[in-house]
Formats: C-alpha cells, sequence, structure tokens
C-alpha cells in the first residue's frame, strides 16, 4: 500500500506543478514590489556625526533608500524606510537629536493613484496625449505612427537593442534647411523618472504641431533627434515589477541594474557612484559597459559631425533644476558663464511662465557631486558647447519625490520646452551654431 500512497503524493504535486496532467503551467504575472506604510522622511544633518551617522546607516541598511547621500554638515537628506523599520528608525532619529519631518506616510497610496492614471495597454497611437502616462509600447507606436503621418519631416531612429532585447528608439525632426546644426534630447535614463518621457514626447508634438509662430521659427532653426526612453528596460519594469526602479536591468549575481548616468567613459566612478551592484547608483563593472550606454556612444560618436549636434539636452526629475557641466569636479567649463547666464534665463522663463522656481548652475554646485553621466561626456569628449540637464518638477523637498501627478504633465513640460527655447534661441545669439 506504500506505492500507492507515494503515486498518489506524486500525482498530487504533479497537479499542482503543472494545473492538470500533460498541460505545462500557465506563466505567473510578475510580482509588484509594494510600499505599503513606507514612510519618506526629510532628516537634516546638523553636524559632522550626523553625517557619519547617515553615512553609516546607508552601507548598514538596506530598508533604507537614500535620495542621495549625506555629505556635509548643513544638508537636507530624503529617506525613503520601509514600515518594518520605522520604529527603528524614529528611534535613531530621536536618540541622535536628527531634526526631521515626515513627508509622505504610506507611499504605497501615491503610488496606486499614480497608476490609475497610466493609459491602457494598447491605446491607439491617435489618442496619445499629455493627460496620462504611456507605457513604452505606446510611446513607440506613436513615434511609429508620427513617422508614418510625416514622413516627409519625422524619420524613426532605433540605436539598437536594450540589454533584454527592447529596440531604443526616438525620432529625428528635419524641416529640410540647409547647414542645420542639430539638438539631441537624451529622455528616460532613469526608468522611474516618467515626467522625463511625458516631457520628451511634449517636445516632440510641440515642434510638429505647435501653431505657435516662435515656435514654428525654433522648429525649423535645428534638425532634433530626441529619444524618449534610453532606458526601456528598466522603464517597462516600473509598470510590470517595481515603480522605483531607477537602473537598466543587467543582472550581477543577487542584484540588478547599472545606474547608466554614471556608466559614461568620462571621469568614472570618480565621485558620487558606488561600486556594489545592489546599490541604486551603481555605476557598472567598468566604463561603458552596459549596451544602452554603448548604443549612445556610437550613435553620437559616428553622428557627431555630419549632423553637427551643438545641443545635448538631458531629462530626469526632480528638484527643478537646470544643470550644466561638470558633475565630477568643481573645476568649471570652459564656456562657464555663457551656460551658467543662459540656464538662469531659462529659469526665469520658466518662472514667468507658470511661477515654479528652478535654480540653474553647475552640477557639482547644484546638486551633488557626481561622475559617469551622459552630459559630463557629452561636454567633455565629444565637446557639444551646449549641454545642460533638467531635473523637473516636484520641488527638492517633495512629498511626492518621482511620483508626479499626470495633472502636472502639460504644464511641467510646457515650461521645460519654453525654458529649451530659450536656451537655443540664446545659444544661436551668441555663436555656438555658426
Amino acid at each position: 500500500m506504500l506505492w500507492i500512497t507515494r503515486l498518489l503524493v506524486l500525482l498530487l504535486w504533479l497537479v499542482l506543478t503543472f494545473g492538470q496532467l500533460g498541460v505545462p503551467a500557465q506563466p505567473q504575472s510578475q510580482a509588484q514590489a509594494r510600499y505599503d506604510h513606507t514612510r519618506i522622511y526629510q532628516v537634516e544633518l546638523a553636524s559632522a556625526d550626523h553625517v557619519q551617522l547617515f553615512q553609516a546607516l546607508e552601507l548598514a541598511s538596506d530598508s533604507c533608500s537614500f535620495m542621495g547621500h549625506a555629505r556635509v554638515p548643513g544638508q537636507k537628506l530624503t529617506i525613503m524606510v520601509t514600515s518594518h523599520k520605522v520604529a527603528d528608525f524614529d528611534d535613531l532619529l530621536q536618540s541622535y537629536n536628527v531634526s526631521h519631518r515626515i513627508l509622505n506616510h504610506n507611499f504605497q497610496a501615491l503610488i496606486d493613484a499614480n497608476y490609475r492614471e497610466v493609459a491602457p495597454e494598447g491605446t491607439p497611437p491617435d489618442q496619445f496625449d499629455w493627460k496620462r502616462y504611456f507605457q513604452l509600447d505606446s510611446i513607440y507606436a506613436w513615434l511609429e505612427f508620427l513617422a508614418q503621418q510625416r514622413p516627409e519631416v519625422v524619420t524613426l531612429v532605433d540605436l539598437g537593442a536594450s540589454t533584454q532585447g527592447l529596440p531604443i528608439r526616438g525620432v529625428r525632426i528635419a524641416f529640410g534647411g540647409e547647414n542645420l546644426t542639430s539638438v539631441f534630447v537624451e529622455s528616460g535614463i532613469h526608468a522611474r523618472e516618467w515626467i522625463a518621457p511625458a516631457t520628451a514626447t511634449y517636445f516632440i508634438e510641440q515642434l510638429l504641431n505647435s501653431k505657435d509662430a516662435a515656435v514654428q521659427t525654433l522648429a525649423r532653426s535645428q534638425n532634433w533627434v530626441i529619444f524618449p526612453t534610453v532606458n526601456p528596460d528598466g522603464y517597462r519594469y516600473t509598470f510590470k515589477g517595481d515603480r522605483m526602479w531607477r537602473k537598466n536591468r543587467s543582472l550581477f549575481g543577487i542584484c540588478r541594474g547599472v545606474d547608466l548616468n554614471r556608466n559614461f567613459p568620462f571621469h568614472w566612478n570618480a565621485t558620487g557612484a558606488s561600486g556594489d551592484p545592489c546599490r541604486y547608483d551603481y555605476s557598472g563593472p567598468s566604463a561603458g559597459s552596459e549596451v544602452e550606454t554603448q548604443r549612445i556612444v556610437q550613435f553620437l560618436e559616428n553622428r557627431i559631425q555630419s549632423e553637427r549636434i551643438r545641443t545635448f539636452i538631458s531629462l530626469h526629475s526632480y528638484s527643478q533644476l537646470i544643470m550644466f557641466p561638470y558633475g565630477h569636479t568643481p573645476e568649471r567649463v570652459e564656456n562657464y558663464q555663457d551656460l551658467k547666464e543662459i540656464g538662469q534665463l531659462a529659469a526665469q522663463q520658466i518662472k514667468k511662465q507658470s511661477g515654479r522656481i528652478y535654480r540653474s548652475g553647475s552640477i557639482y554646485e547644484t546638486i551633488y557631486p557626481s561622475s559617469g553621466g551622459s552630459k559630463d561626456w557629452v561636454h567633455g569628449h565629444l565637446k557639444v558647447p551646449i549641454t545642460f540637464t533638467y531635473e523637473l518638477r516636484g520641488p527638492p523637498d517633495s512629498e511626492d519625490l518621482f511620483i508626479l501627478s499626470a495633472g502636472e504633465i502639460e504644464s511641467t513640460a510646457s515650461e521645460a520646452f519654453a525654458a529649451l527655447q530659450t536656451i537655443v534661441e540664446e545659444a544661436g545669439k551668441r555663436g555656438y551654431y555658426q
């Protein structure tokens, strides 16, 4: 009778494993990260002891996600703390007399609301808009739709496949002028920053369809190469797996992902980056190691002269900044004063249009030291003179972090486009496109 019992156990295991005999089980849907009762704190580092305390905490804890690194006294630092560590974290703040405030008590509620603002998969491209967020396939379908509708102006550009085999697609917009310079727009290198791809697609829409005479003149004054999502694997994963995912999806043992904006071969891994694959700002095993980085590098090196690329724009969020190189050093670039003045004029234009306050300056002096970024490589290696990185809405002390409501897409993108118009027009006045 023992063999009968064993046979029944085996049959039960087969049924549970394969659903029914001879039929493979259907693959389960991908598990999604959740942030129920995760809190967002903003702490103020009042002393060198506080700096050391939070440096040690970042290294020791996988339950506290830092938005930046503890660096100097007087710094305000945003930290996400998972629910089961809230009591311990609060005790640490009280024990060391750390001034703080809680920005959000349940981050999952914000994420749930954000997912409800996503257009359904398969939304027809003629229904693309800036009132909802769109997934990767929908963005690509819209780009293809534009190329079909306006073949004399819009060309679909494919950089090649990503780490996980997804295409990296963008568009080239050219109205046919002679001897024009080009603007290159890179967006979505950090996956969770959804407002960046939404802003890039808004740029495309304005350049193609604006009725404003000044915008039409701008569109025809340059050729434009715009990639809404240069990190397609990561962007897709923010919809299917983890809304707060930042990196690409390369696999390194038990951890995934390289911060592509720390992976470019220019002062790689010098500062503001990690050598640990489990950290959010992992710079990769070597400079330019990642497929996505290599695609961008190869495209720009091959086209820098033929396309006469003189302007590079990188879209990120959040903190409301308009920044220029460098990130790895306080040393000033050769055209620092021009970039400083142009950035300030762009920020003034935003304030005039929407009332929002953006600050401008070099990356090092404005946000935090970092190295291996695309903008530094473009300016330092390719010598593209007009190089800016936007940090879009919200403000530095945003309670929403990267989870910007879809209700702010159009206003955010509109002010960013006004700043872009100022940057290009002012650079032209200063002779950068001759």
